[in-house]
C-alpha cells in the first residue's frame, strides 16, 4: 500500500465505483478501499444473513424463508431509466458486459385512493383512467407541444420560452389541473417535491422526454434492473478499474486523510502503512468534519408473499405517491421486485418504502405509511433511518471530493448528476458520455 497514486477513492458506493472506473480507463493510477468486507458501502446488496446481523443481530434467520444464496436485498433500491444517463455510463465505460437486465413491469402513480398506471405517451393518456375526458385532451395537446418543441423554431414555442418560463407558466398554457401536474411533476419528470413549478421549465421538459423515451424503448415501462441486485453495479465497475491497473482493498479501513502544510489532502492513513495521491474521493463516511446533514431518508424494506395488490400482478413496479395526494411535503416511493430479477426465491416478493423525514425521526414508519397500506399483507420488514449528508465545499481547494448521501428517489438520476459534478470539479471538463444502448433480457412476463 505505501505507493504514490493518481487518486485514492474511499468507500465503495456507486458514486465511488463509476468514478473509479471511468478514471481508470482514463489511465488514472487508482487505490480504492473501503472498511467494509463487501462492495457497495451504502448501497449495497445483502443475502439473508447479512440482512439479519445489520438489523437485528441478535435474531435468528427464519428457516422458511430458505437459502442465503437466493437473496440480494438492495439496502437503497434504485431503477435505472432505460435511456438515462446511469446507462450511458455502464456503456460507455463498457462494464455491462458484466451485468444483465430486466425489465421492471409497471409504473404506477397513486391517485384519488387509487394505483393507477403512468400514462407516458399520447395514446396511453386518451385511454388513462386517471383523468376526465376535457384533461385527456388537454394533456395530449401538452405532449404534442414537447414532442414538436424545437429550439430554432418559433412556430413550435407557442408564445413559451423554456428557459424564461416556469414550468407552472407551461402548465397553466395548457390549462392542466393540479392532479395532472402532479403525476407530470412526480412520477414522470421523478422530481422529489413542487420547488420544481417556479423553476425554469427546461429540466422538467427534458426530465419528461427522458421518460417517454425510455419507456418507448422496452415498452412495459421505463425502468430497468440488474440481476442480482445493485450490488453487482459497484462490484462490475471494481472489476473494470482492476483490468485498467487499479487496485482494490476491501476490510481496509482508512483512519486518517493525511493534509500538507497548506490543508491540501496529500494521502492517507490505515494503520502503520500510508499511501500518496493527488486527489481524493469518499464517501460522506469518511470525512465527517466536511459535510453537513441536510435531513433524514426512512426506508423500509419489506417481504411479501404476493404482488402488490392492484398491479395487475406484476413481477416488479415503480410507484410514487405524491406529495399532494397524501398530505406531505415530499413523495413517497414504493419499488417491488422478485425472482424474475434473482433477489429473491420463487413466490417472494422485495419491496422497500422510501422518503424523506418530515415530522418524527424517532417514528419513522408514520412517514411511510401510506406506501405500506399499498403492499397487502407484509411478512416481515426492516426499517431505517440514513442521514442525507452533503459534502461543506466543492473539494478543489484541498482536493478532497466528497459524494452526497443517497436520496429517497428509487431511480439514479440525482447519483448520476453528483458523478458528473465531481468528475468536472476534479478534471475541470465536463464528462461526456458516448451514447450506446443497453441489452435487456426481456423474456418475462408483466
Amino acid at each position: 500500500m505505501n505507493d504514490n497514486y493518481d487518486i485514492i477513492v474511499l468507500g465503495t458506493g456507486l458514486t465511488e465505483c463509476i468514478l473509479s472506473g471511468i478514471f481508470s480507463v482514463e489511465g488514472k493510477k487508482v487505490l480504492h478501499m473501503d472498511r467494509n468486507d463487501y462492495y457497495g458501502a451504502e448501497s449495497a446488496s445483502l443475502n439473508l444473513t447479512q440482512l439479519y446481523r445489520k438489523f437485528r443481530p441478535h435474531t435468528e434467520v427464519p428457516s422458511e424463508l430458505g437459502r442465503d444464496r437466493d437473496y440480494n436485498i438492495d439496502l437503497i433500491p434504485k431503477f435505472m431509466m432505460a435511456n438515462g444517463e446511469i446507462v450511458r455510463f455502464l456503456t460507455h465505460t463498457d462494464v455491462t458486459r458484466y451485468l444483465e437486465f430486466k425489465q421492471i413491469a409497471g409504473s404506477f402513480v397513486y391517485k384519488d385512493g387509487k394505483i393507477c398506471k403512468v400514462p407516458a405517451s399520447e395514446t396511453e393518456a386518451i385511454s388513462t383512467s386517471l383523468l376526465g375526458i376535457a384533461e385527456k385532451r388537454r394533456l395530449q395537446k401538452f405532449f404534442e407541444f414537447i414532442q414538436n418543441w424545437k429550439d430554432d423554431d418559433e412556430s413550435t414555442h407557442k408564445g413559451l420560452n423554456l428557459d424564461d418560463n416556469t414550468m407552472m407558466e407551461v402548465y397553466q398554457k395548457f390549462g392542466l389541473e393540479p392532479a395532472t401536474q402532479d403525476f407530470i411533476g412526480h412520477a414522470m419528470a421523478l422530481h422529489l417535491d413542487d420547488q420544481y413549478l417556479q423553476k425554469a421549465a427546461r429540466e422538467t421538459v427534458d426530465k419528461i422526454i427522458l421518460y417517454v423515451a425510455s419507456m418507448a424503448r422496452y415498452g412495459k415501462s421505463p425502468y430497468i434492473y440488474p440481476l442480482h441486485g445493485l450490488g453487482e453495479l459497484p462490484q462490475s465497475f471494481a472489476r473494470l478499474s482492476a483490468i485498467y491497473g487499479g487496485t482494490y482493498m476491501l476490510d481496509k479501513a482508512a483512519d486518517e486523510i493525511l493534509y500538507d502544510a497548506n490543508g491540501v489532502a496529500i494521502g492517507i492513513r490505515s494503520g502503520t502503512e500510508t499511501a500518496k495521491a493527488k486527489q481524493i474521493i469518499c464517501d460522506p463516511s469518511y470525512a465527517k468534519d466536511k459535510v453537513k446533514s441536510v435531513g433524514h431518508v426512512v426506508r423500509a424494506i419489506c417481504f411479501l408473499k404476493e404482488p402488490i395488490p392492484n398491479t395487475s400482478d406484476a413481477d416488479s413496479v415503480q410507484i410514487v405517491l405524491p406529495q399532494n395526494e397524501i398530505g406531505r411535503k415530499h413523495d413517497v416511493y414504493v419499488a417491488c421486485v422478485s425472482s424474475t430479477h434473482a433477489v429473491c426465491p420463487k413466490d417472494m416478493y422485495l419491496a422497500i418504502v422510501s422518503t424523506i423525514v418530515e415530522e418524527n425521526v424517532e417514528e419513522p414508519e408514520s412517514e411511510i405509511k401510506a406506501g405500506l397500506d399499498l403492499l397487502g399483507d407484509v411478512y416481515d420488514k426492516f426499517v431505517s433511518v440514513s442521514t442525507i449528508d452533503e459534502p461543506l465545499a466543492d473539494g478543489t481547494a484541498d482536493h478532497v471530493f466528497v459524494s452526497k448521501s443517497y436520496d429517497a428517489t428509487s431511480h439514479f438520476e440525482s447519483v448520476c448528476d453528483d458523478v458528473k459534478s465531481i468528475y468536472k470539479r476534479m478534471t475541470g471538463k465536463e464528462l461526456v458520455l458516448k451514447k450506446r444502448n443497453i441489452e435487456v433480457n426481456d423474456e418475462t412476463e408483466a
